[in-house]
């Protein structure tokens, strides 16, 4: 890494040059800048070497500071004293070292996360403990006995084991968790609108042998048998956090959903609410409850849906569409009814009223989607044939039927996949 250094001349000159190190002690000089006489020379020598240091390319934060004016003094020159100088020092002048770094710390990071929670307005809950503790997470999350660490790095005084353990301790009662969603709603109120809100969960392990009332073992798309907590989270539009519900390990995900809906609509009195959530989370019997509590919500479908929804539209207009094509009718809400008869040609405007059985459904197609699946299921035969024809034996992949210990091809399910494409 280049740097710049000062050089004193034979001829009382001060040389500025850029240098660097060789070999991790050898210093190799880059480029000669020039020789100073003055003050004034030197300062402009100086200015000159960082901007050839400099890098075009390079950003930098703008952190509000004004740049003060550089001075330097030629190296063992002596002046004539300025006006202002200030009086020198009685006795002997002081023989200073070389300098040595101590410690390094990152303070700017610490006091950037502390505005950051100063501005959500957490600063309210009084507890500095608590905001040291939140912005140790942040940087690096630890187990409490290392987080000393990770403050004494951010250039702060951690508080004692001790008492970073009675302050969790004592945060995880008397309504604390009300305290953080109130401001997080004010926070969100103030800077947009809760009128749309997103929920989803989560899964988080832990590496413990036995269950207990609240980390059991449940369901795992990864199929792991650890014991799990199951973690709920409704954020605004904007991905910012409202509510949060921790259930045990084998609560199903479609059990969270309303018990957080009801405590986020319960503590700030709200009445309008639309809950956006995937299709896995949303069972029929939550879409009737949320329905009922007077929520309106946008669910993701399954794609399996498709021949019943589209019944109408597949007899009048086939099945070929557009990129960006759009088709705005209705789906049952359970099982088939005859709200979309597929004897109209037009499609049904939903309407609560004329519809109570049924939901409003809007379908899009992707061209670029289809040709992503049409691609996959054509791998997948491949790989289904070769295993028919006896070039491959593997564990029976999809679209494969094995009956008298012959395999066939599944025509019919192949043919039903790539016509929901």
């Amino acid at each position: 890494m280049a740097f710049v250094r000062r050089v004193r001349k034979a001829s009382g000159a001060t040389a500025v040059q850029i240098a660097e190190y060789v070999g991790g002690r050898r210093q190799r000089i880059v480029a000669h800048v020039g020789s100073a006489h003055t003050e004034a020379e030197l300062g402009i020598l100086l200015a000159r070497a960082e901007e050839m240091l400099a890098d075009s390319q390079q950003g930098a934060f703008d952190l509000g500071i004004e740049p003060a004016v550089r001075t330097a003094r030629l190296l063992g020159s002596p002046r004539e004293p300025a006006l202002f100088d200030p009086e020198p020092a009685a006795g002997p002048a002081a023989v200073v070292g070389p300098a040595k770094v101590l410690a390094t710390a990152s303070v700017l990071l610490f006091d950037a996360l502390a505005s950051v929670f100063t501005d959500l307005g957490f600063d309210a809950l009084g507890d500095p403990v608590f905001r040291d503790l939140v912005i140790a997470r942040v940087v690096e999350p630890t187990s409490l006995l290392d987080t000393g660490r990770v403050l004494t790095d951010l250039g702060r005084k951690p508080a004692a084991y001790a008492t970073m353990k009675r302050t969790l301790t004592r945060r995880a009662s008397g309504g604390y968790r009300d305290q953080v969603a109130n401001l997080c709603f004010a926070h969100a109120l103030a800077h947009g609108d809760v009128s749309l809100c997103l929920y989803d969960v989560t899964t988080l392990y832990f590496e413990a042998e036995k269950e207990d009332d609240l980390r059991k073992v449940g369901y795992s798309q990864e199929r792991r048998v650890d014991p799990q907590i199951v973690v709920g989270l409704l954020v605004d539009r904007y991905g910012f956090p409202l509510e949060i519900g921790c259930f045990e390990g084998n609560r199903a995900e479609t059990a969270t959903i309303l018990p957080i809906i009801r405590q986020f609509k319960d503590r700030h009195r709200l009445e309008n609410l639309v809950v956006v959530a995937d299709a896995g989370i949303l069972s029929a019997t939550n879409l009737r409850e949320l329905d009922e509590a007077g929520f309106g919500f946008i669910v993701g479908s399954r794609v399996t849906k498709a021949p019943i929804d589209l019944a109408s539209h597949f007899r009048w207009h086939g099945d070929a569409f557009t990129g960006g094509q759009v088709i705005d009718t209705v789906t049952p809400r359970t099982g088939r009814n005859r709200d979309n008869d597929t004897d109209v040609k037009t499609e049904p405007v939903w309407t609560r009223d004329q519809h109570p059985r049924s939901w409003r459904a809007v379908w899009a197609y992707s061209a670029k989607r289809a040709a992503r699946d049409n691609k996959t299921l054509t791998a997948q035969e491949n790989r289904a044939r070769a295993v028919v024809d006896g070039e491959k034996t593997t564990r029976t992949p999809r679209f494969v039927t094995v009956k008298d210990d012959a395999a066939t091809l599944d025509e019919a399910s192949l043919t039903r996949a790539r016509r929901l494409v």
